[in-house]
């Protein structure tokens, strides 16, 4: 009977990584400063448009600070009850941002309707004077985020409230116009309503990447199917099976797997090729593969 041999990777030295918490510590401050104007210029003004962006521009406030927060924390060493450490924080961060979104645009659909039946007076000029500011002010929140989103759920997730909160404010500037221009009082609520669905369907796929990845589902950008084709096209691998791949946080895959090896194969050879082709191939360094020779699971059930 052969003794199956486990290759573990040595761990990753994985990080959230400082540029990530310094992009959003800045856009933070911005939000926090700009914050406070607009909750002003909509009730001065009356508007439900730059009010509904402020009151995002608010969670911006509150979703960043998650998100600082979840970086820090995922930061921090495994221990004895947390063996991976603390990397999933960020991914329930995303996920609270996307369910905090989905919440914004419900209270925006029930507030807009209800001024579509009797639109308020507007002070459409500082109603246009406030989201301008807001627009410059999200916009450089965009800029500062942008080189972090693709790598990180929970960039993503406050890049997607700050992208909400410039639709929000180029919306309250078009409504501002168009009620100085032709009296369109409705306009204000109108483009609330376009933004609330334009949150709901941006925080959508948010959500699902959040919730595959809390439910150890296969990443996305992985094919299963080719991936174990390529690990049984190696020499000396007879079959692959009990094979797994998830995700632990963005940009942190883990594959775990059994692999028939033939008689006689150089074990220590064969291991280094199936770590090299799941690197170079499939971007995946984090694995813990057993090696079982021919005939090792007959032998194991005639004990």
């Amino acid at each position: 009977m052969h003794t199956p041999n486990d290759c573990h990777s040595r761990e990753p030295a994985y990080s959230a990584g400082d540029g990530n918490r310094r992009r959003l510590t800045a856009t933070l401050v911005l939000m926090s400063v700009y914050m406070v104007a607009e909750v002003v210029g909509g009730l001065l003004s009356n508007s439900l448009a730059l009010l509904a962006d402020a009151g995002h521009m608010l969670t911006d406030v509150a979703a960043l600070s998650l998100s600082v927060f979840a970086i820090w924390m995922a930061r921090r060493p495994p221990t004895p009850t947390r063996t991976y450490g603390y990397y999933r924080v960020e991914i329930l961060a995303a996920l609270a941002n996307g369910a905090a979104l989905v919440a914004i645009a419900i209270y925006i659909f029930i507030e807009a309707f209800q001024r579509l039946r009797n639109p308020p007076e507007i002070m459409g000029a500082m109603m246009m004077a406030v989201a301008t500011g807001g627009l410059i002010v999200n916009l450089a929140g965009l800029w500062i985020l942008n080189a972090g989103k693709a790598e990180s759920l929970n960039v993503r997730g406050a890049w997607l409230h700050v992208m909400m909160d410039t639709m929000g404010s180029v919306g309250a500037m078009t409504s501002g116009a168009l009620i100085l221009a032709f009296g369109w009082r409705w306009a204000d609520p109108a483009a609330s309503v376009l933004i609330a669905v334009m949150v709901v369907y941006s925080s959508w796929s948010l959500l699902k990447e959040s919730v595959a990845v809390l439910m150890e589902g296969t990443p996305g950008h992985i094919d299963v199917d080719e991936l174990r084709d390529s690990i049984a096209s190696l020499d000396d691998v007879v079959e692959v099976h009990d094979l797994h791949v998830w995700t632990i946080t963005s940009g942190l895959d883990s594959l775990s797997g059994h692999v028939v090896a033939r008689t006689g194969s150089n074990e220590q050879k064969l291991l280094a090729s199936i770590r090299s082709t799941l690197k170079e191939g499939f971007g995946i360094d984090h694995i813990t593969v057993q090696i079982e020779k021919t005939g090792y699971e007959d032998s194991r059930r005639c004990d």
